[in-house]
């Protein structure tokens, strides 16, 4: 599922990948795949910028902006009832949330 295209701070740094493969097991979306002995990205518009694979990178090569976006909105609205993503719209949880 794609949130809002072009927006995601996911920076992905292949020459420091040792290949490890934690990123694709944490990622909930599926946004890190193992091919050939590395990880690579198969659309960075999927990433909702949780930070679960630059936690777990003990490497260096990702970086992302984690507790911004959809994974954040969903949080801060699970805690208070109301959902605000930054796209201009805040709504209460199951009324058309724009998440």
């Amino acid at each position: 599922m794609t949130y809002l295209k072009g927006v995601s701070t996911l920076e992905y740094d292949v020459n420091r990948c040792r290949g490890c493969g934690l990123c694709a097991d944490v990622c909930p979306h599926g946004v890190f795949v193992m091919e050939q002995k590395r990880a690579r990205v198969t659309n960075k518009d999927l990433c909702m910028e949780c930070g679960a694979c630059m936690r777990n990178c003990e490497h260096g090569a990702i970086k992302v902006n984690a507790g911004v976006g959809c994974a954040a909105a969903l949080i801060r609205g699970m805690m208070t009832g109301e959902v605000s993503c930054g796209c201009g719209s805040e709504t209460e949880i199951g009324k058309g949330a724009c998440c």
